[in-house]
């Protein structure tokens, strides 16, 4: 080799105060040249030598942020709650083209029926459905990280509800600009998906993280075709009409209210939730 480290850089290298690029051509130097490590290790404390390889090491088997992770810390986001939100299982590529491919089929039938009925009816379940696979030891593969995380139980999970109904909600809000007639009626789902979410959130620490969706789904099911049985041809369901949209917006707020209150509930094992 015709270049060697400089004694001066060994010296801030062994006291961990050799800053990059330096730093990287000397790991990279020292791993290959004998010469440099029998300087180095001559130049001062053994142990000195082995915190930084150790340093070294550290560096190494640090994982490395995703592409979203890393778009998250630009914006502005602390690194703790970006890796929290990058780890959340439904804004995983799996999860996003299947809500992609429900809301397809849905804005297809809709075109093709000219009828927007199953779009606003399946919408809504998006979020929830995936709030409700957003945590819990069943569903989540981070959960034990969320667990011992130095997070606020509800913290954690208002942050991860929000990152859920962003992404939800803006691939409904785009799939309802294909629907035809595209108009204040096609986002007759937006209140009813903030509804079915914030009332499976308030009765989680009642019924678990998979039971209170279900329950939840399970109403809005029923509602639907009661509303379905007692509608006349061509006219609109009734929790897509102007009475409906007002209960749905104050259920929303009865639920947010109530998930306020029972907030501490998030931090204790009880049916399955955190």
């Amino acid at each position: 080799m015709t270049w060697h480290v400089a004694e001066d850089d060994l010296r801030a290298y062994l006291r961990g105060e050799l800053a990059p690029p330096l730093l990287w051509s000397a790991d990279t130097h020292l791993a290959a040249c004998a010469e440099c490590r029998a300087a180095l290790a001559a130049a001062g404390d053994p142990r000195a030598l082995d915190a930084a390889w150790e340093r070294l090491d550290a560096e190494l088997d640090a994982p490395r942020p995703r592409l979203f992770e890393r778009l998250l810390v630009r914006l502005g986001v602390a690194d703790h709650t970006a890796r929290l939100l990058a780890a959340t299982p439904v804004l995983r590529r799996s999860w996003l083209t299947a809500v992609t491919l429900v809301l397809l089929m849905s804005v297809l039938a809709a075109r093709a029926g000219h009828s927007t009925t199953l779009f606003l009816a399946v919408t809504p379940l998006l979020p929830l459905a995936g709030v409700a696979l957003s945590y819990g030891p069943a569903v989540d593969p981070t959960y034990e990280m969320a667990v011992v995380s130095p997070l606020h139980g509800f913290r954690l999970l208002m942050i991860r509800t929000v990152a859920v109904l962003a992404a939800g909600l803006a691939l409904s809000g785009l799939a309802g600009l294909a629907l035809p007639g595209f108009g204040l009626g096609a986002l007759g789902w937006l209140l009813p998906a903030l509804a079915l979410t914030g009332t499976g959130l308030a009765l989680t620490p009642r019924l678990g993280p998979v039971g209170a969706p279900c329950a939840v789904a399970g109403g809005w099911v029923a509602l639907l075709l009661a509303a379905a049985a007692r509608a006349g041809g061509g006219h609109p369901l009734a929790p897509f009409t102007a009475a409906g949209q007002g209960v749905a917006a104050g259920v929303a707020a009865l639920a947010a209210g109530l998930l306020f209150l029972a907030r501490d509930r998030f931090d204790q094992s009880r049916g399955g939730a955190r």
